[in-house]
């Protein structure tokens, strides 16, 4: 409850509201701010400005194809978005992880507990490229346009979508702030987009493999045979044998196994997963793999232990080409 000194205060701001020199674009509820709390606001002629609505459609063309098979679609990011049960299912969709939320949630306390795990579980995915995270529970959940575009473009660089996002769009925003009880307006600029390439960055640098699969899928084989037979050559101390790259290094266990025969040591068997039995287990497995080869003193690996369970050719060449040119003359 608002105490009477509190209300004849706030009745006093709204008479005098007309100098502090609020934006015209503010709404009412927009100044009605804690001190030293923020707010930004999407500028009207941002919410208008075709690029911007050319990135929106993009986005949710996108949503709609991942989330095709779960009969969801979405037609306004404001609105489709704010309560967390969209991002829930697309990130589960991407990330191939099951979040821990209850399916359906009406009240606020329970939208928003649904948006602070899928947050921490996307923000745990960012952390190790040092994302900015321009989001957070309450701003998606008061229905924010450019954090949710920010959340959704994180995830789609991240995971590399299959989509054309428009270059350098960015928006106006108008960031009010109440101190000492006035109100402070400020225009920033946001930049949304940059070029493709730099977006791209984020996640690997073109390499040879790039140039090799672009322009020499002929001398792609001869790659490919030089990586078996090295391989094989460990791993049949072991009595196995791989015969595809594709698919045989997908669930981590070879890999695994290559490390220790080409460091020469046991790996314990409680350090993996033997036989993985969905996703999680793999990449786990993978990523096991990643942290044996930092030990071992090479660089951490360019390529996402997600991409090599999710069957990327490149980047498991990646992976194996960088043990084969450390390790090819170990016996």
């Amino acid at each position: 409850m608002e105490s009477m000194s509190d209300l004849q205060e706030e009745g006093k701001n709204a008479i005098n509201a007309p100098l502090l020199h609020t934006s015209p674009e503010l709404l009412p509820e927009d100044t009605l701010l804690e001190e030293n709390a923020e707010r930004t606001i999407l500028d009207p002629t941002s919410r208008e400005d075709l690029n911007f609505k050319d990135l929106q459609k993009v986005l949710i063309d996108w949503i709609n194809s991942e989330l095709e098979e779960d009969r969801i679609i979405v037609k306004d990011l404001e609105e489709d978005l704010y309560d967390g049960q969209v991002l829930q299912k697309l990130f589960e969709k991407l990330s191939g992880y099951k979040l821990n939320v209850a399916e359906v949630t009406q009240s606020e306390i329970g939208q928003k507990q649904k948006l602070q795990t899928v947050l921490e579980a996307v923000n745990g995915v960012l952390r190790p490229l040092d994302w900015n995270t321009e989001w957070s529970v309450d701003s998606i959940h008061s229905k924010n346009l450019v954090s949710i575009v920010y959340l959704l473009l994180a995830l789609a660089i991240y995971y590399a979508a299959p989509i054309r996002l428009p270059e350098h769009v960015s928006v106006q925003v108008i960031v009010v702030k109440k101190k000492e009880g006035i109100l402070q307006t400020a225009h920033v600029t946001k930049q949304l987009t940059s070029t493709t390439t730099e977006m791209m960055i984020g996640r690997s640098e073109r390499d040879a493999f790039d140039t090799l699969l672009d322009h020499a899928p002929d001398k792609l084989n001869v790659v490919k045979t030089s990586l078996i037979t090295f391989v094989n050559k460990h791993l049949n101390k072991l009595n196995l044998e791989v015969t595809e790259l594709e698919t045989q290094f997908a669930d981590g266990v070879y890999l695994v196994l290559l490390m220790g025969l080409l460091e020469n040591y046991f790996v314990p068997l409680y350090n993996f997963y033997l036989t993985p039995e969905n996703f999680e287990q793999k990449v786990h497995n993978v990523a096991f793999a990643f942290e044996l080869m930092q030990d071992g003193g090479l660089q951490k690996p360019k390529a996402r232990p997600e991409d090599v369970v999710n069957l990327n050719l490149k980047s498991t060449l990646r992976v194996l080409y960088n043990l084969f040119t450390n390790y090819k003359n170990s016996e």
